[in-house]
């Protein structure tokens, strides 16, 4: 594998900024399998060809270390659980705060590669992927979803549900906005006005063939019976409150005000959802509650959940809803828009934005709603959660090249820090919407890609859309709320929906460089917005990330992208490997590596610190004794002082016998003191069917170990 470390350019000077910065640092490798036939970047001199050598991690270069990204580790996330969805990433934005922030594990350019998954039998690689709490993998399929392996070769159906198959067709999943409940069943919207409940699995936690349907409630015309109207607007969006009451939305991803279309929202009653799941009879009239819009609004994107209720972002207004025997109205706050947004006639784009007002769904904190309007010099807006008064507001991608439209269509990545220091990470979409969007006759509220991408776009790749990549700190302040920019990137065009991992700091996307036409995995440094990685996959326009698609595994180990070209990808580090027979590669879909709190090492029987990541591996057809070498970084201090914990079969930590275990560099020294840089192995002894193999086959060890102090 090939590395090569540039200096480049990328920033552009903002006025407001707060920081300047000059130069950025890439790190370039070419990937494996899916690169035949791409060009090698190659190098200009001699000295960058050694410079390459050294971070290649092969041959003599090996042994002076190979070059890893460093752990920057940031506080988790501060997201009130909600009690009426799955624990874990369960939804596209990966909670119902939608903040596209995991505190899951993500690549470190440990010797990375990337794996693929190929599909044979969808029309398309698995986009919005999200998972139930025991880690299965919700895709869409056939119109419905299933879930499914989406690390074997060929992508594999474990249980599925399909209109067209099992429910007499006519209609479709909407898997963007479809989540996982805390009883692990599906709650989805349909294009067809339906609001579905599917259990997929049985008492004993396997997954079933056929998903069953246990919930079936045509919300439209419970609406409109409430109403007394006909709403010219489709089901868009659902999510459960914190008291496990189902709000509901309608509208589309481009609604004209001038067009008049009669939307709504409100909600379903917990009373009565349990009713329905207990084989009870329900009356709608009495358990279905609407508020009427103004016509001509309707919400452009998801709803959003937090202990204060359910925040809705229409075309016009932003509001926080409670349910009170009806639908209450906390509070309605107004925005400015343009309007809908598509290209001009001679400009280097053909589609457009999605969204007629703000595209970026609303993404919380336990405070603060924060969102992008559409005027055409876009604004980040932060709203009092309690108040909705707008406590602070800044234009956000000004300062992009002359001409470049903006729109932000994608959710926000917003961090609160818990300290006081909110902050959000913008992305200029403009042009990947279709230009049908402005048709009179368009239904915006069919999730088609025929029907809102453009074209050209899926075609032609990222020179069809507009750049612009900017962080916004809101800082709490004695006198309220504060905004400033941190850095601003005018060069990135992304569509991927970047991730933040908080275990390590930085986020993750997936971009095309427009030079050479590479799609490849990109990695920015949160704190600074430089480029530190990214990972070449090939020139062909079908691997295009489709829009949606990007998502962060919850092994700590995988970030997936679907293509276009009908191939999963997935960017893993090659962090385990067997010292005693190089030959053979470790399945790294059988290893993870995972936040191991404090306070659960030690209830679990740790005594002193967690130092680094709780570390698992299977290895299948192994000796009576297996040595195991984990690679790891960000950890530093006194070597004599570590120890290292394993999990027993009786479900404890135990400590690891000093014969079975040791540390060292890649130059197979032994250190004497930890560097936070550098790269370390843990080699462990793991008998067969000894006290740290977790696993009963035999020939077959499962370990799972945690180094502390």
């Amino acid at each position: 594998m090939r590395w090569s470390l540039l200096i480049s350019g990328g920033f552009k000077m903002k006025k407001k900024n707060v920081m300047m910065i000059a130069m950025m640092f890439s790190v370039f490798t070419t990937a494996t399998a899916l690169t035949a036939g791409a060009q090698e970047i190659q190098a200009g001199t001699e000295e960058t060809r050694a410079a390459q050598e050294m971070q290649s991690g092969s041959g003599e270069a090996e042994k002076a270390g190979t070059y890893v990204l460093p752990v920057k580790e940031l506080t988790k996330k501060s997201v009130d659980e909600n009690p009426y969805m799955a624990k874990g990433d369960t939804n596209i934005h990966h909670d119902c705060y939608n903040t596209d922030t995991t505190d899951a594990v993500l690549p470190l350019g440990i010797y990375p590669e990337i794996n693929v998954s190929y599909e044979k039998v969808n029309a398309n690689a698995s986009p919005a992927i999200f998972f139930d709490s025991r880690g299965h993998a919700v895709v869409p399929l056939q119109g419905g979803l299933a879930i499914r392996d989406i690390n074997a070769d060929e992508t594999q159906t474990l249980g599925y549900f399909s209109p067209a198959q099992h429910d007499g067709g006519g209609y479709m999943i909407q898997s963007s906005y479809s989540f996982v409940d805390e009883s692990d069943r599906l709650v989805c919207p349909t294009s067809n006005n339906h609001v579905l409940m599917l259990r997929t699995m049985d008492e004993d936690g396997n997954v079933l063939s056929e998903f069953e349907k246990v919930l079936d409630i045509d919300i439209k015309a419970a609406a409109e019976e409430k109403l007394g109207k006909t709403l010219d607007q489709n089901l868009l969006s659902v999510v459960f409150d914190y008291d496990g009451n189902l709000w509901f939305a309608t509208g589309g991803f481009r609604i004209y005000p001038e067009r008049k279309q009669q939307g709504a929202f409100g909600y379903i009653s917990r009373e009565a959802i349990d009713a329905v799941l207990n084989g009870e009879e329900a009356d709608l009239s009495d358990v279905v509650f609407v508020y009427e819009l103004e016509p001509g609004e309707g919400a452009e994107n998801g709803i959003a959940a937090s202990k204060e209720g359910a925040v809705i972002l229409t075309n016009q207004n932003c509001y926080l809803l409670q349910a009170d025997s009806g639908v209450k109205k906390v509070w309605e706050t107004p925005y400015e828009s343009a309007g809908a947004k598509d290209s001009k006639e001679g400009d280097e784009t053909t589609g457009g934005g999605l969204a007629w007002g703000s595209g970026c769904s609303p993404s919380l904190t336990k405070d603060l709603v924060m969102f992008t309007d559409n005027q055409e010099i876009v604004n980040l807006i932060a709203l009092d959660m309690k108040t909705g008064e707008k406590v602070a507001s800044l234009p956000v991608l000004d300062e992009l090249p002359e001409g470049t439209q903006v729109s932000v269509e994608n959710s926000a990545i917003v961090y609160d820090d818990g300290a006081g220091t909110v902050s959000t990470i913008v992305c200029n979409w403009f042009g990947a919407g279709s230009a049908d969007l402005a048709n009179a006759d368009s239904d915006s509220s069919i999730q088609s890609y025929a029907n809102i991408y453009d074209i050209n776009w899926l075609r032609e790749g990222n020179q069809k859309i507009m750049p612009g990549v900017e962080r916004v700190d809101t800082v709490k302040t004695e006198n309220g709320y504060e905004m400033k920019s941190i850095w601003c990137r005018n060069d990135l065009r992304d569509t991927s929906i970047l991730k933040l991992s908080t275990a390590t700091g930085y986020v993750y996307g997936y971009v095309q460089d427009l030079t050479a036409g590479m799609w490849q995995y990109i990695i920015l440094d949160f704190e600074t917005g430089e480029t530190v990685f990214t990972m070449d996959v090939a020139k062909k326009y079908g691997y295009n990330n489709m829009a949606i698609g990007m998502y962060a595994g919850n092994s700590g180990n995988a970030l997936y992208c679907p293509t276009g070209y009908l191939e999963l990808l997935r960017l893993q580090d090659r962090f385990v490997y067997l010292p005693e027979m190089p030959y053979r590669e470790v399945d790294l879909d059988q290893a993870t590596r995972t936040v191991l709190e404090q306070e659960t090492f030690e209830a679990d029987g740790g005594t002193g610190g967690v130092l680094g990541w709780l570390n698992t591996v299977t290895v299948e057809n192994v000796h009576p004794n297996t040595t195991m070498a984990f690679r790891m970084n960000g950890i530093s201090g006194d070597a004599g002082s570590l120890k290292l914990y394993a999990y027993g079969t009786d479900g404890t930590l135990q400590e690891v016998p000093g014969e079975l275990w040791q540390i060292r560099t890649e130059d197979e020294t032994t250190p004497e003191t930890l560097l936070a840089d550098t790269l370390y192995e843990v080699y462990v002894t793991v008998e067969d069917g000894g006290n740290f193999d977790l696993d009963e086959k035999e020939r077959e060890i499962t370990v799972s170990a945690v180094l502390g102090r």
